[in-house]
């Protein structure tokens, strides 16, 4: 086991919020990368688009998600799913932080991660 503990004072700011990305992490070979992310009350992620596949899981509290022209309620337990060339974004109007987990994917990791996985046989 390789446990990595959540520690505040190591999130950093990506994409107009406050993140810890997942990876480097050198025991782990995963075909996706991720980051825990924090959005403040009163603030946004910059909204975007990429070429990956995104999830966005939703740990705790409350935001807004806009997407593609259409807005959602986003809370604790939800999950959102983005395909490629999707336009996102999360919305804190609320007064205490959001927090969620996002991970992405595109092929070139997935083909990565099998390499990876070949040469540790």
């Amino acid at each position: 086991m390789d446990l990595r503990s959540y520690d505040p004072a190591h999130l950093r700011p990506d994409n107009g919020l406050l993140a810890k990305r997942l990876l480097p992490w050198e025991t782990l070979n995963a075909p996706f990368e991720g980051a825990w992310c924090v959005i403040a009350p009163g603030t946004a992620s910059t909204r975007h688009a990429h070429h990956e596949y995104e999830i966005f899981i939703a740990v705790s509290g409350e935001a807004v998600l806009e997407s593609e022209g259409e807005r959602a309620r986003f809370a604790a337990g939800d999950v959102a799913y983005f395909p490629p060339g999707t336009d996102h974004q999360v919305v804190n109007d609320g007064s205490a932080d959001f927090e969620m987990y996002g991970i992405w994917w595109d092929h070139d990791m997935t083909r990565t991660f099998e390499t990876r996985h070949l040469e540790e046989k």
